[in-house]
């Protein structure tokens, strides 16, 4: 039997969806996907990340403290790069010995 999650009324399916939820934090968004992106779409999904993340600190520096764990958060995901990703581009003949 598995244990469900919930965070506001909504369902969590997994520990990424339930930080989501609870930090209001999309983790793709920041830290980059998984899967293949475009130029254009690392590009659209680094200009939002560098939005969202200016209204975070605005927020913070205004007095909202969760605001600002939220930024720290966001901004450390920024600096991340998904293994999976790294590994993929390894594999794909990227690398010296290729």
């Amino acid at each position: 039997m598995r244990m469900r999650m919930y965070v506001a009324g909504q369902e969590a399916h997994g520990d990424f969806e339930f930080a989501e939820l609870a930090l209001g934090i999309d983790v793709d968004l920041f830290r980059g996907s998984l899967e293949f992106e475009t130029d254009g779409e690392r590009a659209a999904r680094e200009d939002a990340a560098r939005d969202i993340l200016a209204d975070l600190r605005a927020e913070a520096e205004a007095g909202d403290e969760v605001a600002g764990w939220d930024a720290l958060y966001a901004d450390a995901l920024t600096h991340t790069i998904p293994f999976l990703r790294s590994v993929r581009a390894h594999r794909a003949g990227t690398g010296e010995a290729a």
